[in-house]
């Protein structure tokens, strides 16, 4: 299965339009389309129309899609070079705005290269603990993520110390054949479980907006989510999320603010 698939993601006559299903498979616990898949959603339209690789994407979340939505995807491509594509997607509900992405595509033959940060030691996949939640999550998207817990705490551990800010999951999506951006922009959708990690309290939160930057794609199964909250004020949150495979190669970097939410 592909990311495309993996979605809901259903083309039409012109190529640059989609419609997305919003079904609980791609939504939250609180039953409304999970941020990283409209972001995915949304990269998926932008190389298809484009016939080309994203490099950057960033969506910013302006409402909420609930089942049995069905969103309109729209593409415009505002820039084609030679190599690269700069474009935007409006993801719409009846004509009302619910997400927009902006985005660039392409590549360039150059012999520079190089990775400088550094995955952090922590133990393999099947070395941890599964990830606990505080509702169930069936019929949602997080029953068709496998998290693992590879630094950080359990709900039950919430006890109001603060942390350092860090925190890490081992994730991987069983259905999905290839590591892709629109996999990566799903499962860079993780800043907000750092807000719990590092107030020690049950809080989370909304995603106001989601970006997620490609570097290398190589074959993984498992992908480690590095999680860093940089600042919380003001109500909302701010933070990023290295994604790494488990060979050390850095796949992404994605990241969010988001608007906090104490969690009963």
């Amino acid at each position: 299965m592909d990311a495309a698939a993996f979605l809901g993601l259903v083309p039409t006559e012109d190529p640059k339009r989609f419609r997305l299903p919003v079904t609980t498979g791609i939504c939250t616990g609180g039953r409304f389309l999970f941020g990283g898949a409209g972001l995915a959603a949304g990269v998926v339209a932008l190389e298809q129309a484009s016939g080309r690789p994203m490099v950057w994407a960033t969506a910013q979340y302006l409402s909420f899609a609930r089942p049995p939505a069905v969103l309109d995807i729209d593409v415009n491509l505002a820039v084609e070079g030679n190599q690269i594509t700069q474009g935007r997607v409006v993801m719409s509900d009846n004509g009302q705005e619910i997400i927009t992405v902006n985005a660039a595509l392409g590549a360039r033959p150059i012999d520079i290269e190089g990775q400088w940060a550094e995955m952090p030691n922590v133990p393999a996949p099947d070395e941890c603990r599964g990830r606990e939640f505080r509702n169930d999550p069936s019929a949602t998207i997080s029953s068709r993520i496998e998290e693992r817990v590879a630094m950080g705490r359990s709900p039950r551990q919430m006890d109001g110390t603060p942390g350092d800010g860090r925190a890490a999951l081992w994730a991987r999506m069983p259905e999905l054949l290839e590591m892709s951006p629109a996999a990566l922009a799903v499962l860079g959708d993780f800043v907000p479980f750092g807000v719990s990690q590092s107030t020690g309290r049950m809080a989370g939160g909304n995603s106001l907006d989601n970006t997620i930057r490609v570097a290398n794609l190589v074959p993984t199964e498992w992908v480690l989510l590095d999680i860093r909250i940089h600042a919380i004020a003001k109500g909302f949150a701010h933070g990023l999320v290295h994604l790494w495979a488990e060979d050390g190669t850095l796949l992404a970097t994605a990241s969010q603010s988001v608007k906090i939410r104490m969690w009963r």
